[in-house]
């Protein structure tokens, strides 16, 4: 299922990558720092939910809350969770 989540906090705008149960693939950012996010989905392409959560979740980018790794923690788990919340009566 293709998903797109709006980022918050970010240079990034938003991002858009497949999620089959709980993998994570064909990751792409919109806008923000053009290394870093060339390099985030490369190196999580074909991990699940929970790996990208504990790898990248609560890093910061500077003076800021977030940051583009801490958006995609958020995205994959609200991706994840909403295939399965039809799955509950």
């Amino acid at each position: 299922m293709k998903y797109i989540y709006k980022t918050k906090g970010t240079c990034s705008s938003s991002i858009e990558f497949d999620i089959n149960g709980d993998v994570v693939t064909n990751v792409v950012f919109q806008g923000g720092c053009d290394g870093n996010l060339k390099a985030i989905p490369k190196l999580v392409d074909g991990m699940t939910v929970d790996y990208i959560e504990k790898k990248v979740k609560g890093i910061k980018c500077g003076f800021k809350n977030t940051s583009c790794a801490d958006q995609l923690a958020s995205a994959v788990r609200e991706a994840y969770d909403s295939l399965h919340q039809t799955d509950t009566p």
